[in-house]
């Protein structure tokens, strides 16, 4: 069985692109004639395509925090799940304005079987939580992933005390944590 640890970290807010100014000769939306769209203002005559290129430099500039975030979010998953990661990351991507990819979600699957016994459980069901915890900012996600190998951990305790209960009731009045006199 495997689960897969997600960073479900909120995705940035991005600009819509600037819309150039019509040039019909009309009413401009906020009242402003064609005419007075094409006249310099006192930023300059370039000002609108300055705001597009602020804005898609911007824009690069969330795409490329949100890509190293999600990387390093995802690596530290790898890192602590060790040998029960099934595979590496597997990412979102999406398309900047500068034509690359970038990554703005992630996941990376990792085997939550149970041991061959109680013992195993346990260890398996601490690196399970280790792994889900690992980033310095575990997703929603990840934290239920982390209470499910908890649960899990916990069951395999109580196994493993049942099982040592039993042990002790087949020696005469025996219970754990009493004194028994073998030489009686």
């Amino acid at each position: 069985m495997s689960l897969a640890i997600a960073s479900s970290l909120p995705l940035p807010t991005m600009p819509a692109p600037a819309s150039p100014a019509r040039q019909t000769g009309g009413e401009e939306p906020d009242g402003a004639t064609a005419a007075d769209a094409n006249t310099p203002t006192s930023t300059g005559a370039a000002s609108g395509s300055d705001a597009a290129q602020d804005d898609e430099r911007r824009e690069l500039q969330e795409l490329e925090a949100r890509d190293r975030e999600v990387r390093a979010h995802e690596a530290a998953h790898l890192a602590a799940a060790g040998g029960l990661a099934m595979g590496g990351a597997n990412f979102s991507l999406q398309r900047g304005p500068d034509g690359r990819m970038y990554a703005v979600g992630g996941e990376v699957s990792i085997d939550v079987s149970e041991g061959r016994t109680p013992e195993e459980t346990i260890a398996r069901a601490e690196r399970i939580r280790a792994a889900a915890l690992a980033p310095a900012e575990p997703s929603a996600k990840d934290m239920q992933v982390a209470a499910r190998a908890t649960r899990m951990a916990a069951e395999a305790r109580a196994e493993l005390a049942t099982a040592v209960r039993e042990s002790y009731g087949e020696r005469p009045a025996a219970t754990p944590g009493a004194h028994v006199d073998e030489h009686a």
